[in-house]
């Protein structure tokens, strides 16, 4: 094996409903578990989506609702899941893109703290895009020499894979076994979140990777353009980008308001006003009614 791992690496691959990271769910989940002695462990699941399947993806991968009716959902099988692939690192193909956040949107709705903080992403496509730039099939041909059979079943896909990394290794001398240097070499973006609508800029600092803030830090926008914070919480993102964006808010210190000056009110006082001259008809029958009493 020319991996050289220390704590298991899974490969995993996902045929969907879909290609929306935030509304599209699993119909078939594929592991294969690779672990440090070289042994191999594989779990394959179909699911059932609860919502329905395009008719794109079911002429890609062949799954329709009528064969997963009765399946289990992600949700009654999220804990099996987690269990297998606890304190993997993860490997795929355009996994960094598509499968991983899209695990971790379908974790996340089951209620799962899914993290990748503390796992190593390899993404066996941009190694190969970096290397060759080519499709899963034509990397199956060119690397391993075989015909790639049955493509788009979760498990054909996933065992293609990891035969692909390691004639990869095997291929080029520049490329380590260790899961920490595929890593690295396969990420094209430093993303702060799983679909990379934040990255980390020269600096190591969050920015912004999308829309009118794009490079801008995202405590910085979030401290003069608060609502921002809640139109992207509030807006059609994924969780995983949500949960990110949370965790930076929690970060920040939060900025006392200041006290406003109260201005003293004036107090006006009216001056009373003089009476007004009493017409002289009144005068006069005021001083008549004053002698007619004696």
């Amino acid at each position: 094996m020319n991996l050289k791992l220390t704590r298991p690496l899974a490969f995993f691959d996902l045929e969907t409903t879909g290609l929306n990271i935030a509304t599209d769910r699993i119909v078939e989940i594929s592991i294969v578990k690779i672990l440090p002695n070289g042994d191999k462990e594989i779990k394959t699941e179909l699911v059932n989506p609860t919502i329905p399947i395009s008719h794109e993806s079911v002429e890609i991968h062949g799954i329709t609702e009528e064969k997963i009716k009765d399946k289990a959902t992600f949700k009654e099988i999220a804990s099996d899941i987690n269990t297998f692939i606890k304190d993997c690192d993860l490997a795929g193909f355009n996994s960094n893109r598509f499968d991983v956040p899209l695990l971790a949107e379908e974790f996340l709705r089951a209620g799962i703290d899914f993290n990748v903080n503390d796992r190593k992403l390899v993404d066996v496509q941009n190694i190969f895009h970096k290397m060759e730039q080519r499709t899963l099939v034509a990397a199956y041909k060119f690397y391993c020499a075989k015909d790639l059979t049955n493509a788009h079943s979760a498990e054909a896909d996933t065992s293609a894979t990891y035969e692909i990394l390691e004639a990869q290794i095997e291929k080029y001398i520049e490329l380590s076994g260790d899961t920490e240097f595929l890593s690295e070499f396969s990420q094209m973006t430093r993303n702060a979140d799983l679909l990379g609508r934040f990255v980390y800029n020269d600096e190591n600092i969050i920015v912004f990777n999308f829309g009118k803030h794009k490079g801008k830090a995202v405590t910085a926008v979030l401290e003069k353009e608060p609502g921002y914070y809640s139109w992207m919480i509030n807006g059609d993102f994924p969780l995983y980008t949500k949960k990110v964006m949370k965790d930076i808010k929690a970060t920040m210190t939060p900025t006392k308001p200041q006290p406003q000056k109260v201005k003293p009110k004036r107090i006006v006082v009216k001056k009373k006003q003089p009476a007004k001259n009493q017409p002289i008809e009144d005068k006069l029958s005021m001083l008549k009614n004053k002698f007619n009493s004696y």
